[in-house]
């Protein structure tokens, strides 16, 4: 178990990381690699590389979600597949300078191309790769067109990606005990999207949340996406884990008092002035623009604000 003064120095860490190196400006921070940042260790045997807070570019290879590994003395978990094969292999080579344990299992934390996509390197080298049940029948409804986005803007770096379904699903949760090390992958409930998951390390206290959490960049909110089932998911579910380390599924290792500021908090507030607008008798086409500017800082504010504004008003106009 992990001091407690060492847990603040490490906390205190990735806090620093989170007010310094969090822009969508920066392109590409690892340069010589197909990876958009050098993998980090955030605790003793938990790694992570954070990608962009940007949407998705060829400069940026499609890593712009956070790609984790779990080192045990068993093996090695990987937490996404990865947006493209190119990643898979570039994370697989970077796993291979911290530890020679093999890489046993890969956890896909959603149906989303940058969770799924590097599946096929993944199969190649004979790795089980899980899924929950939604999120797999998401990612077999919608690969065709999810990959085809992907080589438009990765172009050559799409080679060798192809559509590769996890092998093993849950529908609940899953309980790995690989060596010393007790890994749970769960299924909340209603969040981000189909089959979101997040991965709790009861033993570090530390949670891989996925899309369940969000902090540096705003969160999107898509046409599947019940805001009211998220925030249910949050308070009962989320919330009660009592993480002290919180990787979030995007941006820097951070705290629950940061995802929760800019998750649940920010799904609360938009829900509330979409809500004042409606009572006032508001249309769609006035709600995109209620005041969101106390979280106009946040990356990817100016692409995804309006369409979360409209998406809240179709949602709420039939609660």
């Amino acid at each position: 178990m992990i001091c407690l003064a060492k847990r603040a120095g490490l906390l205190a860490l990735v806090t620093l990381a989170n007010t310094v190196f969090a822009s969508e400006e920066i392109a590409d921070q690892y340069p010589g690699s197909p990876l958009y940042s050098k993998p980090i260790e955030v605790i003793p045997n938990v790694w992570a590389a954070i990608g962009a807070t940007a949407p998705p570019t060829y400069e940026n290879s499609g890593h712009n979600n956070n790609l984790s590994f779990i080192v045990t003395d068993e093996g090695v978990v990987v937490i996404n597949g990865g947006a493209a094969y190119v990643l898979a292999k570039a994370l697989h080579e970077e796993i291979g300078s911290v530890t020679n344990q093999p890489v046993r299992l890969i956890i896909n934390e959603n149906g989303q191309g940058h969770a799924m996509l590097g599946n096929a390197y993944w199969a190649e080298q004979g790795v089980t790769i899980l899924a929950h049940e939604d999120a797999a029948h998401e990612f077999e409804e919608y690969g065709p067109q999810i990959l085809e986005s992907m080589k438009r803007y990765n172009r050559e770096k799409s080679e060798g990606t192809t559509l590769t379904s996890p092998t093993e699903t849950f529908s609940d949760r899953k309980i790995i005990e690989m060596g010393q090390t007790r890994i749970e992958v769960l299924y909340l409930g209603p969040a981000h999207s189909p089959g979101d998951v997040s991965v709790w390390l009861p033993q570090q206290r530390l949670v891989i949340a996925g899309d369940m959490a969000f902090h540096e960049r705003m969160l999107p909110i898509f046409e599947n996406t019940m805001t009211a089932g998220w925030l249910e998911t949050w308070d009962n579910a989320f919330e009660p884990l009592n993480a002290t380390y919180v990787i979030p599924g995007h941006g820097h290792p951070t705290n629950m008092d940061q995802v929760r500021r800019y998750t649940r908090d920010y799904l609360v507030y938009l829900r509330g002035k979409i809500g004042a607008h409606l009572d006032a008798g508001g249309d769609l086409a006035d709600a995109y623009y209620v005041d969101q500017s106390p979280y106009a800082s946040l990356d990817t504010f100016e692409e995804l604000a309006t369409k979360n504004a409209g998406r809240v008003y179709e949602q709420m106009e039939f609660e």
